[in-house]
């Protein structure tokens, strides 16, 4: 029987199993030097000033970002609806309001058309989200935040490494960028995420918040030359870091981004040829200057393909081959639809991608053969019909 072919798999190879074994042999297994190295290393990878912050997710990430630039309860934070659900619920737990914004037919990103118009005088930021690892148009988005006196965080956790106009995400006039490190993302260290900001007020309130509200951290105290066993607790703080044994992993996937990047372009190129032909429609492609990190590839189905998603992904399934969604519209979940009385007449757009689209398998540790596997599976489906 031919195995099965999961959705994702993350590439770990002795490298990270090496690091992690130091670390575990150092006696240093919670935040330390390593974590420490890793957010230097990121924030030398980012470049153009920015301080980085590992956490322990990348929706500890946002929370602490929203919290940091000033969200507080009764205000209104502009969201996709298009996205996991993390990226509301962390709205919520600094009791202000997700409001809910349709995505754009092409991109799947927010439709910045609408965002002015979801614009109240509780508004506090806008969180766009990059999907699938494509940037949003962030020069429309930050125009409008500024012209509205508006916070941007960027939720980046599929758009490590994107480039926007030349730019890479993470060092545009945002306020705050938040990257996923899951298992599943374009890097990984099992869990745990990186907050990254050029304001350094920013990044000073996320570092006090991240553990318990305390004015050092735990390394500080711990290695200091000098006495010091004292500590202020300035603020109810959070338990939001990240320990050295995922960072150990990520010193090691850092090190291989750029080769990870450029075999999920080859891939996604493959895919882009091979299936160009079939009633489906491709993800889109990035414009001039910028980059698709290609975190995932999700196809839509064509209205008269002759086979509906949940079908198409049955019988990918009976091919041995995993598939999944990404994602289930945030109006169409219980806690936000029933919440906020969002209607699926508002999200047009989102409801008719939702029928449709499906995430194939694309994930450096998939050889050539498993991704032909891949394309053929979806060929037959399509001759059979």
């Amino acid at each position: 029987m031919t195995q099965f072919l999961p959705f994702a798999l993350p590439e770990i190879g002795e490298e990270e199993i090496n690091e992690v074994v130091d670390t575990l042999r150092s006696g240093w297994v919670t935040t330390g030097p390593k974590t420490k190295q890793f957010e230097a290393d990121f924030a030398k990878y980012i470049g153009k000033d920015v301080e980085a912050l590992a956490v322990n997710s990348a929706t500890s990430g946002l929370h602490l970002a929203l919290e940091a630039v000033g969200v507080k309860a009764g205000d209104e934070v502009i969201v996709p609806t298009l996205t996991f659900t993390a990226t509301a619920e962390v709205v919520r737990y600094l009791g202000a309001h997700p409001v809910f914004i349709d995505c754009d037919v092409n991109t799947l990103n927010i439709d910045i058309t609408q965002i002015e118009k979801a614009i109240t005088p509780k508004t506090k930021a806008i969180v766009p989200v990059h999907y699938a690892g494509l940037a949003c148009d962030m020069d429309g988005i930050i125009a409008i935040a500024k012209k509205h006196n508006l916070k941007v965080v960027e939720d980046a956790a599929h758009a490590f490494p994107t480039l926007y106009k030349g730019k890479l995400i993470g060092t545009l006039d945002s306020d705050v960028t938040v990257f996923s490190f899951y298992a599943n993302k374009t890097m990984t260290t099992g869990e745990g995420g990186m907050l990254v900001s050029q304001n350094k007020e920013i990044i000073e309130r996320c570092k006090v918040m991240r553990l318990h509200g305390i004015s050092r951290d735990a390394f500080d105290r711990y290695q200091s030359k000098t006495p010091a066993w004292y500590y202020e607790v300035i603020e109810p703080g959070f338990k939001y870091n990240l320990p050295d044994i995922c960072s150990a992993i990520g010193l090691q996937q850092l090190k291989k981004i750029d080769h990870f990047y450029e075999k999920r372009v080859v891939m996604a190129q493959k895919y882009n040829e091979l299936l160009a032909d079939l009633p489906i429609i491709l993800p889109p492609q990035p414009e001039k200057n910028s980059t698709h990190a290609w975190h995932i590839y999700p196809i839509r189905l064509e209205e008269n393909c002759g086979i509906n998603r949940d079908e198409f992904i049955a019988k990918m399934s009976e091919k041995g081959i995993g598939c999944s969604v990404h994602f289930i519209p945030l109006h169409k979940q219980p806690v936000w639809r029933d919440t906020y009385h969002l209607k699926a007449e508002d999200f047009p757009v989102a409801e008719r991608v939702y029928a449709s689209i499906v995430s194939i398998p694309l994930f450096t540790k998939m050889t050539e053969s498993d991704q032909d596997r891949v394309i053929n599976s979806i060929r037959e489906i399509f001759a059979e019909l």
